[in-house]
């Protein structure tokens, strides 16, 4: 880009700077978490919201948007002024999504009020997805107001169920055909060539009745998704001492450091843990409260066996473990690293228990592996096993001229000469189509916020992404 053009384009940015917070704010206010599918609302009230808040901002600013009955669309420009219609016809795709985990607990402020706070914007979404795609957004339209013409198509892709099934995707893909390349603004800085494959699965154990007197338990709850360290877990007992398993809850309270309560609900006793939120793909940043729950239930003496039986095997091979050693499938490789193992939900009763699992394997193993891996253990424990999702892994060289391109942007926006493309754990749009690769919005450094508790995008850092985005744009479809 030259110096003139770029310098119009970065004051264009600086000059829609409180406009873009403000648009910020009044996306974050919509609570678009996905529910059940209702008339033209195929993921819920609240992400249609999302979505026709979007479309109706786009087409008020003149950009053409395209619509896939609901399930996705997109804001797009450019495309004119190709000299052939091959040039046209190549789709630079921007894929961002609207639709965010459930806010969890602890925030200290509402997480959809789009807070405005020491030079920061926070609510669930901030950071994943809907700052990133506001930066997205205004850089799309500063370029077009600086009269920039690509000769390629420019695209932003909606996304509604990114943190769910992504059915939404593929009905938008299937509609409109995939872009030619492009990123997704959706993970870090400077560039991320490769994603480990994930799978979520669920283990389940039907539990025998008992007959023996004394504690039982009755139930098991935590967590709110799969793809989340879960920040609270809880188990529901009946039949004993009560005054006694108070003193060994503040026994192993104190003797852990662990936030752990119990309190009386009607004849029962319920015992809480408290964990900390983190992404399911860096569990590491977190603390798992069903294994802190876990933990600690042996102390009980519950009479319940394949309770018992249910406690031992967690406790045996799973815990604290990340790396899934217990469970027989810690593998590696040299590109992405270590397999990740998280634990998102618990639930159960008197019938049955059931976790609800995230994985995150190396880009040159199989599912097949994976779950080979496990059997051992599973069989032993007669655990049943249902697959529920698998995203494969991706990966594109460091010399493709795609991450060659926007590393060359992130580096002279920041002067960072020694990050390198990385591959990460999380799963991402890229994986919805060929020739996409994640691009930000984190910076090396910065703390992990996504799907955590007073989730927050900085005012400055917004800008930043909008100026960095416009200019990729620009790399990417002026020729």
């Amino acid at each position: 880009m030259e110096r003139d053009n770029e310098t119009a384009l970065h004051a264009r940015i600086d000059a829609l700077a409180e406009e873009m917070i403000e648009s910020l704010r009044a996306l974050i206010a919509i609570r678009s978490v996905g529910t059940p599918a209702e008339e033209g609302a195929p993921f819920g009230a609240g992400v249609q919201a999302a979505f026709a808040h979007m479309l109706a901002r786009a087409q008020a600013d003149g950009f053409a948007t395209g619509n896939a009955d609901n399930y996705g669309g997109h804001i797009e420009f450019g495309g004119a002024d190709a000299e052939t219609s091959e040039e046209a016809a190549r789709t630079l795709g921007i894929l961002v999504h609207l639709d965010v985990v459930p806010e969890g607990n602890g925030w200290s402020c509402d997480p959809f009020l789009g807070k405005r706070a020491d030079g920061r914007i926070y609510g669930r979404g901030a950071t994943d997805d809907k700052g990133p795609a506001i930066a997205c957004y205004y850089a799309m339209k500063a370029l077009k107001d600086t009269g920039f013409a690509p000769r390629k198509r420019v695209r932003l892709i909606l996304g509604l169920d990114e943190e769910t099934g992504w059915e939404g995707m593929r009905r938008y893909l299937a509609r409109f055909g995939p872009p030619d390349f492009g990123f997704t603004p959706d993970a870090d800085f400077p560039a991320i060539h490769g994603e480990k494959g994930i799978l979520i699965f669920e283990l389940a154990k039907k539990l025998g009745k008992t007959t023996a007197k004394g504690l039982e338990l009755r139930k098991l709850g935590g967590g709110t998704a799969a793809n989340t360290v879960a920040d609270r877990a809880r188990a529901v007992v009946r039949g004993g001492d009560y005054e006694a398993l108070k003193a060994k809850v503040a026994e192993y309270r104190n003797e852990t450091g662990r936030q752990i309560y119990a309190k009386g609900v009607g004849k029962s006793l319920e015992i809480g843990a408290n964990g900390i939120s983190a992404h399911g793909a860096t569990p590491e940043n977190g603390l798992n409260a069903i294994s802190v729950l876990m933990e600690f239930l042996p102390r009980l003496g519950l009479v319940n066996e394949s309770a018992l039986e249910f406690v031992d095997f967690y406790n045996r091979h799973i815990g604290f473990d990340l790396r899934g050693a217990g469970m027989g499938c810690a593998i590696e490789d040299d590109p992405s690293g270590p397999l990740v193992f998280n634990v998102g939900t618990v639930s159960g009763d008197t019938e049955a228990v059931i976790l609800t699992v995230n994985v995150r394997y190396p880009v040159t193993m199989t599912q097949e592996r994976v779950y080979e891996s496990m059997l051992p253990v599973i069989h032993r424990y007669d655990l049943g096993l249902v697959k529920l999702d698998h995203k494969p892994p991706i990966y594109v060289p460091a010399d493709d001229p795609l991450i060659e391109t926007l590393m060359a942007v992130y580096r002279r926006h920041t002067g960072d000469a020694e990050s390198r493309p990385g591959v990460i754990g999380g799963g991402t749009y890229a994986r919805a189509a060929k020739n996409i690769v994640a691009f930000g919005p984190g910076f090396p450094g910065d703390p992990e916020l996504a799907h955590q508790k007073d989730e927050y995008i900085s005012e400055e850092n917004l800008v930043r992404l909008a100026k960095i985005y416009a200019d990729a744009i620009y790399a990417l479809a002026a020729d």
